[in-house]
This record gives structure tokens, C-alpha cells and sequence, in this order.
């Protein structure tokens, strides 16, 4: 039997609700309805008919889609239930996503995006019916502009990943524009730095070259000497780094690369600690890219819809992915594609709705505000710092001192001395009401997990956060079992990992579980 500690009376107590819900597809009966879809109006009818005739063989449906038949209340319930059973930004003290910035969403952005005037936009409508939208665009673009000291913005890549490869694109752009394409080759980047950058690199068929750190725990400046050549296209960097540690330097290493030749180009999909006090230009990048999710406000919607906002100097203007709106002192317009540019990374020019949120609360926020959002993340993080380091089997590794938004932490001492992992610890924090992550692969930092308390959260907020993590940490030593076996109050549950590698035990859609788990020709 494992005996418990004596719970922390400062822990908050936290059991969460849970059901034995279904999939969606299992609550399918046939002939239930949710809705009745009126018939088409004589006019409509008289025009096309049943609307098949007006289609192209090639896409008429040869069946109806296998969509699952509910009723609303059903439905209703089914989605309740699921809420009840799921922790999120607004639920929690949402610091432990580091790297993703869970920050407050203003409420009354959300309400802008929901008026009609936003929720009936088309992006195919006639520019002229969408000046206000487009002038939101525009406006956002010189504020991103004035931020980052970069001359023009696109907000066409759906996310951070997509704006690097749409960086990594312009940069074979460019090379090849000025004949060396073939011969720049390389793309070098820091084992810290996001893994998106060099797979995104990659993809774009450049071979990477990765900068270790150096003794004092920064990217090694003599290593990108010696890595540097006539086959250096480029150099991508996260700086903070996702482990929280800034460069101080980075202006030696961008002369370093622009002296081979190369483009450099910027990661900086979490800006919280930088706001109003460091820009790209003066760091010397020739590109950079903001989450608009993260940094600005806006919520990442699990997964979508989001914006990388794409910044680039006036010499790689031209190679943007296009369209960008134009003013030309009375008129706001889509421009076309220059001859130069990538072409698309995605359909039309960003999302709406995200572009405005992030507007509004940058004119309601303005310079200063700005300022005090880097300096509250900052000031938050290092007060966090400075007391996890206080708990027992915590640590940071590579560089001693303050870090800036975020940092990667770890459990190295607590698993050597009580066997208790990271993943052991997370989900012992489910049991507490906090969501909490370890990392991205590889684990360059040992039994990591990483916290970025954002400008968003009070003392109070982290305080309630370092409480549970005192608590497991004395859990781990005195009675480790408990940690072990957790979560015991969520609804989650230890589950076998070992089929995650394995393809063939993968089912990401239902009708891919449905061929996996049911004799060939079983009702759905």
C-alpha cells in the first residue's frame, strides 16, 4: 500500500471530473438528426436543378460521407463532458508550456473577432468591400516592423515552423538569384535552437551544421568561425535560445556569417523578453518571424488557426510569399507576386481573426505597455528561477545566472537519488490541476521540463506552481512510490508508450482505427 504524505496545505486540492465518454463516432445512430436542412428555394432549384448537374462528374460523391448521426442535446452533452475532462490556458495556472507562451487572451479581442462584421469575412471578396480589414493588415505590419526594425511583413505562414521554412525558401531564393545557389549549400544553426529550424532547412535540401556550446554554455563563436565558408547560405538561431539563455553576443556571429556571405535569419517565435528593449535589425538578422499566438496574444487553438508573422529587411522584400497589402495613401489593395518572390506557403494571407486580436492589443498595450510586458515575463521567470533551484533535485544546466522569458530545468539529481523521472513528475502535477512540459527531442538537457511564466501570471499564480513542485519533490524522496504511480485525481492515465514508434500501431484518423481494430467488412 503507499502511504501518503500529508498533503501541503498550500497544494490546491484538485480532483477533476471524469467520464466514460465515447468517441464522437460511437454516439452515431442511424436516422438521428441534429439539424433538418431546408430545401433549396424554387429560384435555386429552377437554376440547378438538384445542384448535381452543375458539377463536374469528377467530384460528385459517389456516397454520402460516413458522418456520424447525433441529436443536438447529444451532442451538447458529449462536448460538456469532454470541457469537464480538459485543463487549458484559461482553467489553470498555465506556466508550464514552456516555449508555447500561454498568456491571458483579452476577452474583449474575442469579442471582436465574433461580431459579424469579422465572422462573415471571405478572403475572396473584392478588396474594396474589406478596406477596415485590410487596413488592420497594414497596420499591423508597421507596428511588426517598428518592433523588429525589419522594412515589410507577411502574415501568409499559419505558424512558427511555416514561416521558417518560408524563410529557408527565401534564402535558396535569393542565392540563386545571385548565381550561387548551387555552390551555398549549408545552413548552420545551435543545438539549443528549435528543431524546426534545421528540418525546415533541411527540407529545403541544405545540409545543416550544428553549433555546440562552448565552455561558458553559449553558442560557441569559434565553432561558427571555423564552420563558416563560400558554402554558407545561411544562419538560423533562436535567441533566447528555448532553454531561456540569450547570447549576448549575437552580433558577432550575424557579421560573422554576413562576412561569408551568408543570410541570417531569426527564431523568434517567443519574444516576451524582448519587447521594446532588443530588435532583429541591431542584432543584425536579415529576416525574422513572431508568433502571433505567443508573443501577441492570441491563442495557439490547438494548433490552428495561427500566423508566424514573416518580417524581412527591403533586400529580401521582394522574395516575400505574397500577396501583402499595399496602401497607397487612399486605397488598401492586395499586391500580386513579384517575379522573385517564393510563391505561397499556404492559401490567401493569414487569419483574420488572429491578425486583428493581435492588433488590438497592441494599440491597447502601445510602447510602454509593450516594455512592461518583456520586463513582467522577465522579472516572473527569474523569480521562478531563483526558487526552483532552491528545490531539492532541481536544477539548470549550461549557464549560471539570470535567464530571460523561459527556462529549461532539470530532474537529472532527483531521478539519480530517488529514481523519480520527469515524466513521473508531470504527471503527478495533473493530480494538482497544472499542466507541465519536459521538452522537445533531443534532450539536450537531462530529465528536463520547462516553465515560461509570461508577463501573465502574479506572485500568487507562481507561488501556487512552486508549491506543487516542492510537494513532489518531497514526495520523491520520502515516499517515491506515490509519484510513480500517479496521476491518481485527473483523468488521464500511465499508458503504454511503447507502440508511439511503431506505424503500424498508429491510427490518426477514426476510419484508419476502424480498419486496425474490425474484421475486413464490419459495420462502421
Amino acid at each position: 500500500m503507499i502511504k501518503r504524505i500529508e498533503r501541503n496545505s498550500k497544494v490546491r486540492k484538485f480532483h477533476q471530473a471524469k467520464w466514460d465518454e465515447p468517441v464522437l463516432f460511437e454516439l452515431h445512430r442511424p436516422g438521428e438528426r441534429g439539424i433538418l436542412v431546408p430545401a433549396a428555394e424554387p429560384e435555386v432549384e429552377a437554376e440547378v436543378g438538384d445542384g448535381l448537374s452543375a458539377l463536374p462528374a469528377s467530384m460528385r460523391r459517389e456516397a454520402a460521407p460516413a458522418l456520424p448521426e447525433i441529436g443536438q442535446a447529444k451532442v451538447l452533452r458529449h462536448y460538456l463532458r469532454l470541457s469537464q475532462e480538459t485543463l487549458g490556458s484559461d482553467f489553470n495556472v498555465e506556466i508550464g508550456q514552456g516555449t508555447c507562451t500561454m498568456k491571458y487572451i483579452p476577452r474583449i479581442n474575442e469579442m471582436l473577432i465574433r461580431s459579424p462584421k469579422m465572422m462573415d469575412l471571405h478572403p475572396l471578396q473584392d478588396p474594396d468591400t474589406v478596406q477596415g480589414m485590410l487596413e488592420i493588415y497594414h497596420g499591423l505590419d508597421l507596428a511588426m516592423r517598428e518592433i523588429s526594425g525589419m522594412d515589410r511583413f507577411s502574415f501568409q505562414p499559419s505558424s512558427g515552423t511555416q514561416a521558417l521554412f518560408a524563410m529557408a525558401s527565401i534564402v535558396r531564393a535569393y542565392h540563386d538569384a545571385n548565381g550561387e545557389g548551387e555552390k551555398r549549400d549549408e545552413i548552420i544553426t545551435t543545438i539549443f535552437s528549435h528543431p524546426s529550424q534545421a528540418a525546415t532547412a533541411a527540407v529545403k535540401g541544405y545540409k545543416i551544421i550544428t553549433l555546440y556550446p562552448d565552455k561558458d554554455g553559449f553558442p560557441d563563436l569559434e565553432a561558427l568561425k571555423n564552420a563558416v565558408s563560400e558554402r554558407t547560405a545561411g544562419f538560423v538561431v533562436a535567441n533566447p535560445e528555448d532553454t531561456g539563455i540569450f547570447n549576448p553576443r549575437i552580433r558577432e556571429f550575424t557579421d560573422v556569417v554576413h562576412e561569408a556571405g551568408g543570410i541570417c535569419f531569426y527564431d523568434q517565435a517567443n519574444a516576451n523578453g524582448l519587447l521594446g528593449i532588443a530588435r532583429a535589425k541591431e542584432a543584425g538578422f536579415d529576416m525574422c518571424f513572431f508568433n502571433l499566438h505567443k508573443t501577441f496574444a492570441a491563442p495557439h487553438m490547438c494548433g490552428g488557426p495561427a500566423t508566424g508573422a514573416l518580417g524581412v529587411t527591403a533586400q529580401l522584400a521582394p522574395f516575400l510569399p505574397g500577396p501583402v497589402v499595399e496602401y497607397d495613401g487612399s486605397r488598401y489593395s492586395l499586391s500580386g507576386e513579384t517575379p522573385e518572390s517564393i510563391g505561397k506557403v499556404r492559401m490567401f494571407h493569414g487569419v483574420a481573426q488572429t491578425v486583428l486580436r493581435s492588433y488590438a492589443w497592441i494599440r491597447a498595450l502601445g510602447p510602454e505597455g509593450l516594455l512592461d510586458v518583456a520586463k513582467t515575463a522577465v522579472l516572473n521567470n527569474n523569480y521562478l528561477y531563483a526558487n526552483i533551484l532552491r528545490i531539492r533535485g532541481a536544477s539548470a544546466p549550461y549557464v549560471e545566472g539570470g535567464r530571460l522569458e523561459q527556462v529549461r530545468y532539470s530532474w537529472e539529481q532527483l531521478t539519480k537519488e530517488t529514481g523519480v523521472t520527469t515524466e513521473d513528475v508531470q504527471r503527478r502535477m495533473c493530480d494538482f490541476g497544472l499542466h507541465y512540459w519536459t521538452s522537445h527531442h533531443p534532450y539536450i538537457v537531462p530529465q528536463p521540463f520547462t516553465l515560461e511564466p509570461t508577463e501573465s501570471y502574479s506572485k500568487e499564480d507562481l507561488d501556487e506552481y512552486l508549491d506543487a513542485l516542492r510537494h513532489i519533490s518531497q514526495e520523491a524522496y520520502e515516499n517515491p512510490e506515490i509519484v510513480k504511480s500517479a496521476p491518481h485525481n485527473s483523468t488521464v492515465h500511465r499508458i503504454d508508450e511503447s507502440s508511439f514508434d511503431d506505424p503500424k500501431e498508429w491510427c490518426i484518423t477514426w476510419r484508419a482505427y476502424l480498419k486496425k481494430t474490425q474484421p475486413a467488412g464490419a459495420a462502421r
